[in-house]
C-alpha cells in the first residue's frame, strides 16, 4: 500500500454522492414503514447482547428458501432497523428474509463481528427450510464474504445449504482499514486486518459467489471486488464481479426491493 494514497478519502463513500447525509433518516422512515405491515417475526434473540438480533419476514407462500441481508456502516454503524424495506424484493419472489443486527465497533472487534453474523445466519437458517442464500451490502458484503472463507465461522450444515453468496460493494482488504481515521474506531491491527480479509484467504469452493459493485463507486471499492474476484478465480472458486452502470455505493443496494433488478436476480439465483 503506498503511503501516497489518502485511504481515508478512499473509502469516503458520503463525501462523494450529492444529499448523501440525508440517506439514512430516508431509509429509516421507510424501514419502519415496511415493517409496519409485513408479516414479520421482528427482534429475535440468537445471542445475549442487546444487538444480537434479527428481523425474520414471511412471503404470502410457502417460502421457496432463506435469503439474509447483512447490513454496512464500517462495522460501526446502523442496525437492521434501516433496512427492513429492502426485504421486499425478495418476499415478491417466495423467499422468506431474514435482517440481522450486529454488536458494532469499538466495543466489538471485526473478528467478533464475524462470528456473530454467522450465528445470526444459523439461527434464522434453523427457522426456515430449503436453500440459503446471503448478501450483504459493504461492511456486510466483508461479511457475507467470511462465510465463504475455508475454515469459515458457519456450521457445516449450514455451509452446506448455502446456494449463492453476493458481496454488494464490499470490503475485502482490509489491510489499508489501518491507514484511515476510522480505525480509531475499528482497532483493527495487522494480524485481525488480514486474518478477516477474505481476499487473503483461500475460498472455500462450495457455492457460487458474486462482487456486485456500482461502476460510479469510489475506486478503491472498484479495486476490492476486482481484488477478490481474481485471487478467488485463481484458487479455483466459481465467482463472478458484476461493475453495474449508473450506480454509486448507496443507489446499487437499493435495486434488492426490486423483485425484478439485476441484482436482486443474481442474489436469488434467478
Amino acid at each position: 500500500m503506498s503511503d501516497v494514497i489518502d485511504w481515508t478519502d478512499a473509502f469516503d463513500n458520503s463525501g462523494y454522492i450529492a444529499d448523501a447525509t440525508r440517506l439514512a433518516d430516508a431509509w429509516a422512515k421507510a424501514a419502519a414503514q415496511f415493517r409496519s405491515n409485513a408479516n414479520a417475526d421482528l427482534d429475535l434473540p440468537y445471542g445475549d447482547a442487546p444487538r444480537e438480533r434479527f428481523d425474520l419476514f414471511y412471503p404470502d407462500c410457502e417460502p421457496k428458501g432463506l435469503f439474509v441481508f447483512v447490513h454496512g456502516g464500517y462495522w460501526h454503524l446502523f442496525d437492521k432497523s434501516s433496512w427492513s424495506h429492502l426485504a421486499e424484493g425478495a418476499l415478491e419472489r417466495g423467499w422468506a428474509v431474514a435482517l440481522p443486527s450486529y454488536p458494532l465497533a469499538p466495543e466489538a472487534q471485526i473478528a467478533q463481528i464475524t462470528k456473530a453474523t454467522a450465528t445470526a445466519i444459523e439461527a434464522a437458517a434453523d427457522l426456515v427450510g430449503g436453500p440459503l442464500r446471503i448478501a450483504g451490502h459493504s461492511a456486510g458484503g466483508h461479511l457475507v464474504a467470511r462465510m465463504s472463507c475455508a475454515a469459515g465461522p458457519l456450521r457445516v450444515d449450514i455451509q452446506r445449504r448455502l446456494a449463492g453468496i453476493t458481496s454488494i460493494s464490499g470490503v475485502h482488504d482490509l489491510l489499508p482499514l489501518l491507514r484511515t481515521t476510522m480505525n480509531g474506531t475499528l482497532k483493527l491491527d495487522r494480524a485481525e486486518a488480514l486474518a478477516e480479509s477474505p481476499a487473503h484467504l483461500p475460498p472455500a469452493l462450495t457455492c457460487p459467489v458474486t462482487a456486485w459493485v456500482g461502476a460510479q463507486e469510489r475506486p478503491e471499492f472498484l479495486r476490492q471486488t476486482r481484488m477478490l474476484e481474481e485471487r478467488w478465480a485463481a484458487s479455483g472458486a466459481e465467482i463472478e464481479a458484476v461493475y453495474e452502470r449508473g450506480h454509486n455505493h448507496f443507489s446499487i443496494v437499493t435495486a434488492l426491493g426490486d423483485p425484478e433488478s439485476p441484482l436482486l436476480r443474481a442474489c436469488l439465483g434467478a
